[in-house]
């Protein structure tokens, strides 16, 4: 038997004959069928049998059946306010007839956050289905989830991928991405008591439909390619998807089972929202780059939770955790350094960064342990987890890098702090024969600032298949959000003595993922006619890049964020209802970026199921840039004389008639930006006027250049992010 693999968009009658071929070898080989928008298969091929598709003209591409990673209430507030039009949600007409495939671990249907009440009958386009499975049952959809099915897949020995036959969530994952995007209003949320009060998605009144898809171990690209053609055939209206391929493993967009099937849900006009992954803060570790994908980064939002030490010479010093610990005032512990606790025959750096076994259980019981995280290797839960095993009152770390996102301990002490606070702390215990502290429970500080700011595990820009296209697009809240949950006990993260939480906080770019999912949505369902690029352009193009102290956004390490941290900045949902003017692209141009990108004629007609279409001739991959994008990216300009480069773009008035817009350049010092002309006048909504932008790098230095074009009319400010990278 051959690797499991999966043959990309065919012609109808090539996939048939082709995977007639592989049936009659043996009947078993083939796992998946994709027929609805797209055409083609998955099967255990040997590798001969992959050489003879890989020649054949009609293939657009034959690839491994990898796993694709999963990027695991008061966040929409937040971002109304921050948009600085206060409440006005609801005096915008909306429409709840707009439906969000939601691919991911499954969905836990009891949740309050998919409650039905007040909705009307499901919309009559809708064709997709609720699959039963040993315990979930076709009643267990309602006006709210509209729709749930499950894949299997032969490929589970290949991958050690564990499926369930059912659409339940026995992971969490897709429960909360679910109701993040789309639940419904929930009073009185939290989780323990922590982050309380009212939890709602971002587009409440929408549809769900879930398409379970992935396990605990992750997600077989194959059964996400069936998912997407799934959701295309029921008639969704954007898809929101959580996961992806590891940044290591790109290698070009037809080779990407999400970029595949995104391309068919664009074609059918479902947009599809997708996490730039958690690969961050390193440069070019973002991932769903495809142009026709929208992809997001992950940012924090004005609430902390704070895991409060104190010493035991009465200084208090702020920590970040999600713990509920039962220490209180009246009796504090020793302190202990990890490397002052080490067992025998262990190194000290080993014992200092809570290795495992690395710990004298005499010198650790009864006490709180103070590690280090200079070896990332070790996780937070690993660490708690041997704090524990030593029998350990509790566990104070020192780690800059994750210091912003809180981890959850359960009922044990912890307190993640910075560099500069464990300094206090270990100048405390050096001053003192038998130190003390305690660490206190939880509480969550509302309106902390700065915010927001990027997670320093958000995925960052240039895309590793190009650098003309500029990802991730946008970024959206990701740090310890509040949205549902399974119900079940953990161990290690329910208090003791209480009843398991219908609520959970995570973070991830996962969760920035379904705020944008739901912002889509949001804004579809008050213009149901706008493209999914039309929508991309409204949300891209009124991002913020200021923060809650109206200064400019930075990332974790406090540095201001440039663009390909966090693309055009933070979504502001409100804003985007009226973007004035919107850049729109048609399938036709991603055909022709793909024609740049290196494609061959034949190759993008079978994936577009086209008969006629020409690539133009010599074409070439600086032309990438000329695509119809809400933001510019040059990958190369050559500095001295001779860098210039011309792009060009096209904008669509969706604003009032007989309106100008003046141009306004923000460029950094020594790169020329010309904008040609320099005034757009729109004598009616609808109308298309072009402009072009000219870079002159002869005055730059090397390295990537970050500014930005606004058109304004006064009533609406359109910004166009660009990066130039002089070379």
């Amino acid at each position: 038997m051959g690797r499991s693999r999966s043959g990309g968009a065919e012609n109808p009658g090539d996939v048939e004959a082709a995977q007639l071929r592989i049936e009659e070898k043996e009947r078993i080989n083939v796992i998946q069928s994709y027929s609805h928008a797209l055409k083609g298969f998955s099967a255990m091929l040997t590798q001969q049998e992959v050489d003879v598709l890989t020649k054949d003209d009609e293939v657009v591409s034959v690839f491994r059946d990898r796993v694709l990673q999963l990027h695991t209430t008061r966040s929409w507030d937040f971002l109304e306010v921050e948009s600085g039009l206060g409440s006005k949600r609801a005096h915008h007409k909306a429409s709840n007839d707009v439906i969000i495939g939601i691919i991911d671990t499954g969905i836990w249907p009891e949740s309050p956050s998919f409650s039905d009440k007040g909705l009307t009958a499901v919309p009559s386009r809708w064709k997709g289905t609720c699959v039963e499975g040993f315990d979930f049952k076709r009643s267990d959809c309602n006006r709210k989830l509209i729709g749930a099915r499950y894949y299997t897949t032969s490929s589970n020995g290949v991958h050690g991928l564990a499926f369930s036959g059912s659409p339940r969530d026995t992971v969490g994952h897709g429960t909360h991405t679910a109701s993040t995007a789309a639940g419904a209003t929930v009073n009185n949320a939290s989780y323990y008591g922590l982050a309380q009060g009212v939890a709602k998605g971002g587009s409440p009144l929408s549809r769900l439909a879930m398409y379970k898809a992935c396990s605990l171990g992750g997600c077989a690209s194959s059964a996400v390619l069936k998912a997407i053609d799934d959701a295309i055939s029921d008639g969704v209206d954007i898809i929101s998807i959580s996961l992806g391929m590891s940044s290591v493993f790109q290698t070009d967009f037809l080779s990407d089972p999400i970029a595949i099937g995104a391309f068919h849900a664009d074609q059918n006009g479902i947009m599809v929202v997708c996490s730039g992954g958690n690969d961050g803060p390193d440069p070019f570790t973002v991932v769903n780059t495809a142009p026709w994908i929208l992809t997001v980064g992950a940012s924090s939002i004005d609430r902390n939770f704070q895991s409060t030490i104190i010493l035991g010479n009465a200084q208090v010093l702020e920590g970040v955790a999600i713990n509920f610990s039962n220490h209180t005032r009246l009796e504090s512990y020793p302190l202990i350094f990890g490397g002052d606790a080490a067992a025998e025959f262990t190194p000290v750096t080993e014992a200092s960064n809570c290795y495992p076994g690395s710990m004298d259980t005499r010198k650790t019981a009864g006490k709180i342990i103070v590690c280090v995280d200079s070896d990332p290797s070790v996780t937070r839960r690993v660490k708690k987890l041997v704090a524990e095993d030593a029998g350990a009152k509790g566990l104070i770390l020192i780690d800059e890098t994750e210091k912003g996102i809180p981890f959850d301990s359960g009922s044990f002490a912890f307190s993640e702090i910075t560099n500069s606070v464990g300094a206090l702390v270990l100048e405390y215990m050096k001053s003192t024969k038998f130190p003390t502290a305690i660490i206190l429970s939880t509480i969550d500080v509302e309106q902390f600032t700065p915010a927001p700011i990027v997670a320093y595990f958000s995925s960052r820009g240039p895309g590793g298949l190009t650098e003309s296209i500029l990802k991730p697009d946008l970024m959206a809240p990701g740090v310890g959000i509040l949205a549902g949950a399974i119900p079940m006990e953990n161990k290690e993260t329910t208090p003791e003595g209480k009843k398991p939480s219908n609520f959970a906080i995570k973070s991830g770019t996962s969760m920035a993922c379904p705020h944008v999912a739901g912002a889509a949505a949001f804004v579809k369902s008050v213009h149901p006619r706008w493209s999914p690029s039309i929508i991309r352009s409204a949300l891209v193009t009124t991002a913020k890049r200021t923060n809650n102290l109206k200064k400019s956004l930075t990332t974790s390490s406090g540095a201001t964020a440039n663009y390909h941290d966090m693309g055009a900045g933070e979504i502001s949902p409100l804003r985007a209802l009226s973007p004035g003017l919107v850049f729109d692209s048609r399938t036709e141009d991603y055909l022709y970026f793909l024609c740049y990108y290196g494609y061959k004629n034949e190759t993008i007609k079978s994936l577009a199921g086209i008969k006629k279409f020409s690539c133009p001739p010599n074409p070439s991959a600086d032309l990438m840039s000329e695509l119809n994008y809400p933001s510019i990216s040059i990958a190369r300009l050559e500095g001295g004389y001779g860098g210039v480069r011309t792009v060009h773009r096209t904008m669509t008035n969706v604003g009032p008639s007989n309106c100008t817009y003046i141009a306004q350049v923000d460029a950094p010092k020594g790169l020329g930006v010309k904008v040609k002309p320099e005034s757009l006048f729109f004598t009616r909504r609808g109308l298309k006027v072009s402009y072009q932008v000219t870079f002159d790098g002869k005055g730059a230095g090397k390295g990537y250049k970050y500014g930005s074009l606004t058109w304004s009319d006064g009533a609406h400010s359109v910004r166009t992010i660009f990066v130039v990278n002089v070379i």
